[in-house]
């Protein structure tokens, strides 16, 4: 007689176990259909806000530079011939020696360039002749050099890049500049291979 309560005790928890089972595998199953039609509301929501940026760059008269998307072929490289050139230092004759290759990602473009070659060269002897040592030899004068270099390596092909100036003094009187339309540079990157000022 006593195993039989004993039996009896242990039936109704079975029976209870699957019916906990069957409600927790209810609730998962809720939850991810919850989650998952949020996902696709939230989904839904944000392909038309893309929608309405992509019109309202449109509208834009310069629009901003967009990034390249990486391709599958490695970048071509363009060594130029070291540059050797006096520097624009007044109180001292100072000169740089200065090795250059420009980073292309197109290697047809990179044949173009070879095509323009002396005027490519004669433009950055020019930027470089008016360089001052001091410029030269920290990071941020380097940087702009290396923009300076990429501006007019594609001018003698007709690409005329945006000059960055620098922002006038507070007292002078501001000019009205027109927008122009950003143009992407088909030089990705200058690296400088040797880089000595004496």
């Amino acid at each position: 007689m006593a195993t039989a309560p004993a039996a009896e005790a242990v039936a109704p928890t079975k029976g209870g176990g699957k019916k906990k089972l069957f409600i927790i595998i209810g609730a998962v199953l809720a939850l991810v259909l919850v989650g998952g039609g949020a996902a696709v509301m939230l989904l839904k929501k944000k392909a038309p806000a893309e929608g309405e940026e992509e019109s309202a760059e449109t509208e834009e008269v310069a629009p901003k530079a967009k990034a390249k998307p990486k391709s599958d072929q490695p970048p071509t490289f363009v060594p130029l011939d070291p540059f050797t050139v006096n520097l624009a230092d007044k109180d001292v004759d100072r000169f740089a020696q200065i090795g250059v290759t420009l980073q292309v990602d197109d290697p047809k473009f990179a044949d173009q360039l070879k095509a323009y070659m002396p005027a490519i060269r004669s433009n950055i002897l020019m930027v470089l002749s008016h360089k001052t040592a001091i410029e030269l030899l920290t990071r941020e004068g380097k940087e702009k050099l290396a923009k300076d270099i990429m501006r007019e390596a594609v001018r003698p092909m007709g690409i005329e890049l945006e000059d960055e100036e620098e922002e006038p003094p507070a007292d002078a009187p501001k000019k009205k500049k027109k927008k122009k339309v950003a143009v992407e540079s088909p030089i990705s990157e200058v690296l400088f291979s040797n880089f000595i000022v004496q």
